[in-house]
């Protein structure tokens, strides 16, 4: 009588214990919240199983193209060893519970520049943007020692106003972050600004800003993007789509035109028609100012809304 093998079954067993760690680590430690921890190192998925295979392949032509029940699968291994990444993410996570919250702001003038280029870079945590100051910035942070402490910089040469908003010491960790930045710009100095966000949350609001130019890399998250409001002149916005949802909301009664391209995932362009290879709004053509919107879709799902 020959022996039946179980080996094909270890991988499909170890997703379902995978499963349930997530779901009984949410219900014993809700503070904890794995979903961002997911989408910031969800390439290591990917490694890992690659790597399986590659082991797989090369155990498979040692063995003259036969299989044997007794050999555990390059897979399987692959993800006992995302179940031991995902425990030392819980740990870190627990530790960062503990850590000191350090708070932050800061205050920065016009200096007489003439348009200002801003450069903000947030490795991870929630990022609120909005208008509202009475002059160029006012920025509030909340962090865990741990994160690193932001840092602005502003100079001014022939007029030309430079911001750059960045995190010294950040480092790649596994688990939670307490990391949230407050930056509320004036709004009458014309605006460029390039962001680059990674794992989280960012909600821009750019209604009152007199914004000419905008890149937004999405990183890992969710973010909701408010383009809305009246507009003295136009505007070229350049989104680069990432792991996670985006919901970007755009103006009725301001001529927008949109170029959606690659990804994997949707975009979905309600309120939009398609024209020319491109979706544009009722006022495109017939106001006096345009947003130009550029998207390169990532995984995941993009919302447009002309509200």
């Amino acid at each position: 009588m020959s022996r039946r093998s179980y080996a094909g079954s270890i991988t499909g067993a170890l997703i379902l214990i995978a499963i349930g760690v997530v779901f009984l680590i949410m219900n014993f430690r809700p503070q904890i919240n794995p979903w961002p921890i997911l989408f910031r190192y969800w390439p290591l998925i990917l490694i890992f199983i690659g790597v399986g295979k590659i082991f797989d392949s090369f155990v498979f032509r040692d063995r003259n193209g036969t299989s044997s029940g007794d050999h555990l699968s390059g897979v399987s291994v692959a993800f006992v060893a995302l179940l031991l990444i995902f425990g030392l993410a819980i740990w870190r996570g627990h530790e960062v519970e503990g850590n000191e919250l350090v708070h932050d702001s800061h205050s920065l003038a016009l200096l007489g520049a003439k348009d200002v280029n801003a450069n903000i870079e947030m490795p991870a945590g929630q990022l609120t943007l909005t208008g509202g100051a009475t002059d160029l910035l006012d920025s509030d942070f909340s962090y865990d020692r741990e994160e690193g402490k932001p840092v602005v910089d502003y100079s001014v040469n022939d007029g030309q106003g430079q911001l750059t908003i960045t995190q010294e010491g950040h480092h790649i960790h596994f688990g939670g972050t307490r990391n949230n930045w407050n930056l509320h710009f004036g709004q009458n100095e014309p605006l460029d600004m390039t962001l680059k966000m990674g794992a989280g949350q960012s909600d821009l609001d750019f209604r009152d800003l007199n914004l000419h130019h905008l890149q937004v890399n999405i990183g890992a998250g969710q973010m909701n993007l408010d383009l809305r409001g009246p507009r003295t002149t136009n505007l070229d916005a350049d989104i680069q789509g990432g792991v996670g949802s985006a919901t970007i909301r755009l103006p009725k009664e301001v001529g927008v035109i949109v170029h959606a391209s690659g990804g994997i995932g949707t975009i979905d362009t309600g309120g939009l028609v398609h024209r020319d290879g491109a979706y544009v709004n009722d006022a495109y053509g017939k106001s006096a100012t345009n947003i130009d919107v550029q998207i390169h879709g990532g995984i995941g799902e993009i919302d447009l809304l002309v509200q």
